[in-house]
Formats: C-alpha cells, structure tokens, sequence
C-alpha cells in the first residue's frame, strides 16, 4: 500500500520534465516613448513579438512605455540597475556619461534609423565598447536627422538669432547656441505647452517625435537642415543576459543588433511617409539655399573642433571623429558636422 505512492507514472514525469524546461522567461522592457508613438507600434512591439515567435514562446515579456518606469535619462540605469531586463536609452541625456559615443549625435545626413543602427554598430565595436560596460549592449545608434521646427518661417541665421529653442540636449545645444539662437533643455512631454504659450519659439527634433507628441499642432516651419539628434541604444541588464541559455541569447542578438532593419519600423521608407504626413498635417518644409547651408554647417564645424579639443583625450576623440566621418560615407551619407580637414 505504501509502496503505491511512491510510483510515479512515466507519462506524468514525462509532462512535469517537459512543464518545467518550457517555463517562460518574461523580460522587461522599457522606453520612454509613448505607448502610441511609431517606435513602439513599429519597432519595438514587432521586435519583441520576434523575440517570443522565434523562441517558441520561450522568451515573453511585459512593455513599459512612456516612460512608465523612470524618465527618459534614467533609462541606462533602469536597466543597469534591473528594474528593468531590457530597454531603450539616450546617452545623449546623460552628459558626460559616454563622452566619445556623443559622436554619433553629431549632425548627418541620415534618412532612417536603421542606416543609424549599421553606423552606431560599427563604431561601438571600433571605438566604443569601453563606454558601455555596466550592461549587455545589443545596438548603439545616432538619431535620424533632426530639424529646426519653429512657430514663424526660418529662411536664413538672421531668422533664428534670439529665438528659445529647445533642445536635445548634447552637441545639438551648441548648434543653437552658435547660430545666435538661445537652446533650452526640457522633456519633450513639456514643449508642447511651451510652444503653444509661447514660452520657446521652436524645438530640434526628429520627424516621428514631432509626429508623436503631436508638435505638429503648434509649429508650422520646418527647416530641412540636419541637426542631427541623440546617441541612443538598446541594451539588457548584465545579469539577466547572463541568466540565458545560449539559445535565448542568440534569438535576442538577432531581433536587436538592427530592430529598424528588422521591423522596417523608423527604416528610410517610413522617414519618407513621416515627411509627406507631416506636410499633410499643414507643416513647410523649408529649403535652404546652398551659401545658407554652407554657412550654417560651418558653425556646426567649428562646435566639433571645440568638442574634441576639450575630451579629455582630444587625440582620441579626433580619431573617433575622423573614424565616423569614413563608415557615415561608405554607407551613403556625410557627416555634416565633421570638418572638412578631417574628412
């Protein structure tokens, strides 16, 4: 009688081994996109949908949007800290954090965040690792390129001499500053108001933000000279990463070392769309003729020269400058920002 309890029937264990080697794995993720915007209805919701499809639902996970987890410059150490497995930061809000990855956020021709994510990559691997040891980097990437967006017509520098502008923060405050402009650092839940009272006159942003936060209601005037943006990324916590079975971390790799190309979410296709949206949405787009742009990238020049020669090793920093100008070029875009000596 005893002894029958002690039988366990095969098919049973058989299903109790099975049970316990498919428990799900539910990672965190969070960004402080909004909920509603582009990067999490096309990027990072399809990301980690791959994630869980190619896992066999291995690998689930709980989205943290808008922030929902800490503000924007808290993200690298949400995830740093564990509170959350996965996220998105902005390196660019944490000045002085990662002094040489502000490189990337330098003004460039870059239509899509997946040719972004390929230049990111290659000089993270080249230049950068160092920079990010406190986390499993999965991609480092530069903004697509920023525009001046502005409540009155900006045509030439004499238009944009004493306006408030916010700013992104990083390199992009001294563009402003060296046009004439005066930069002001806010979160972009705030701009809105401010623009609609008055209290800036414009902001430097990229077109899927002002899509999502829905600038595109209080400023009329874009100006299509690339400000470039942030350096931003996509990382996991060490120590979750490192909890991993080979397979999980190989399936990871592969959805995140290019989300943009992947998804096809924020790729040049969709810059396109965002632009005939916005100009739909009542927005110009304002040209500037060839001596103005000459002029008014040559001010950005001269804010790399400054930069480098205040790291705290200028030799470096030149090298990783000059390092940026060459893989921008050989996939198709110039780095505005890069002096021509250096190029």
């Amino acid at each position: 009688m005893k002894n029958r309890w002690k039988i366990v029937p095969l098919s049973l264990m058989m299903m109790l081994m099975t049970s316990s080697l498919t428990v799900a794995e539910n990672l965190k993720f969070s960004t402080w996109h909004p909920a509603v915007g582009r990067e999490v209805k096309t990027v990072w919701t399809p990301m980690m949908e791959s994630i869980k499809e190619e896992s066999g639902g291995k690998l689930k996970y709980t989205m943290y949007a808008g922030g929902a987890l800490g503000k924007g410059p808290a993200h690298y150490d949400i995830i740093k800290n564990g509170m959350s497995d996965m996220g998105y930061f902005t390196a660019t809000w944490t000045p002085g954090k990662f002094p040489l990855s502000e490189a990337l956020s330098m003004a460039m021709w870059i239509d899509g965040k997946d040719k972004a994510a390929a230049i990111g990559n290659e000089l993270y691997e080249k230049a950068l690792k160092h920079e990010f040891k406190d986390v499993h980097l999965l991609e480092l990437n530069g903004c697509i390129q920023a525009f001046l967006w502005t409540k009155k017509p900006v045509n030439s520098l004499a238009d944009v001499k004493g306006l408030k502008i916010r700013t992104p923060g990083g390199l992009q405050t001294q563009y402003i500053k060296n046009l004439g402009a005066e930069p002001v650092f806010m979160p972009l839940g705030d701009v809105y108001t401010s623009l609609d009272t008055g209290a800036i006159d414009g902001v430097v942003t990229c077109p899927p933000l002002v899509l999502a936060f829905k600038l595109h209601e209080v400023v009329k005037h874009g100006v299509v000279a690339t400000f470039g943006c942030v350096t931003e990324g996509l990382a996991m916590n060490k120590k979750k990463w490192n909890k991993l079975d080979a397979k999980s971390q190989e399936t990871i790799t592969k959805m995140t070392h290019n989300p943009f190309a992947h998804t096809g979410g924020l790729d040049h296709k969709s810059y396109e769309e965002m632009i005939v949206e916005l100009k739909a949405k009542g927005v110009t787009l304002q040209e500037l003729d060839p001596a103005t742009q000459e002029q008014w990238f040559a001010t950005y020049q001269q804010v790399t020269r400054d930069w480098v020669a205040a790291q705290k090793d200028p030799a470096k920093a030149e090298e990783v400058v000059r390092m940026l100008a060459q893989i921008v070029a050989k996939h198709g875009s110039d780095a505005v920002a890069v002096p021509p000596e250096w190029k």
